[in-house]
């Protein structure tokens, strides 16, 4: 069981119950990247302990949230993955991400980074009405780690996912320096002249980038 109880008849009383004790919420992310073994979950989740991951991750197996599965042979190896209903949660994570990334910058010297998170970080700010039909990939860095996701745009929406392939353009640069040039705060041209960015393939296509986003859509709000 969770060890915080809040003795209301509340949704959200019993939401926080589930969800609100320290790392959980970081198990839930995690997981929603795809299962992972005890071990990646300790690995990933920089600070947690083994005891403490142990009883989280029970108390959410008993909420129905989390379940274990095996991978097939030749592996053979336990690893964690959502149920359908730690799986709706997502739209939830989603919003938290939005609402967190107003107090994301500076970034502080001990954070740690996993490449897996620009996936959702950027889902959380895509654009959900038509945007250009472009494809960009994008190769992003953060503390010695690199990844590649290509973003796609179309009448209904911007759409990412994992990999280069065929693309406009492909823009490099560090996660920090992205969210500022899809804020608009940093134009990409300038941080290609500064050297905090790299372009291949057309200009023009690299442009339309922050338009795929809503970040500079909040800015001015």
């Amino acid at each position: 069981m969770t060890q915080t109880h809040y003795p209301q008849f509340c949704a959200l009383a019993r939401a926080a119950e589930i969800v609100g004790e320290r790392w959980t919420l970081l198990i839930v992310r995690e997981l929603l990247l795809g299962p992972k073994r005890f071990g990646d979950l300790v690995e990933r989740l920089s600070g947690v302990s083994p005891t403490v991951l142990t009883g989280r991750l029970n108390a959410l197996i008993e909420s129905g949230v989390v379940r274990r599965a095996t991978l097939p042979a030749p592996f053979n190896a336990q690893t964690y993955e959502l149920t359908p209903v730690g799986l709706a949660l997502k739209p939830a994570i989603r919003e938290l991400i939005r609402w967190g990334g107003h107090f994301l910058f500076p970034p502080r010297p001990d954070d740690t980074f996993e490449p897996d998170w620009v996936l959702l970080g950027l889902d959380a700010i895509t654009r959900q009405t038509p945007t250009p039909a472009r494809r960009i990939a994008l190769r992003v860095t953060q503390g010695g780690k690199s990844a590649s996701f290509f973003v796609q745009g179309g009448p209904q929406g911007t759409t990412l996912g994992r990999g280069e392939g065929p693309a406009s353009a492909t823009i490099e640069t560090r996660f920090d320096t992205l969210l500022r040039i899809l804020s608009t705060q940093l134009p990409l041209e300038q941080a290609v002249s500064e050297k905090l960015a790299h372009v291949e393939g057309s200009v023009v296509a690299a442009r339309s980038l922050p338009r795929m986003f809503d970040l500079s859509d909040r800015r001015r709000a």
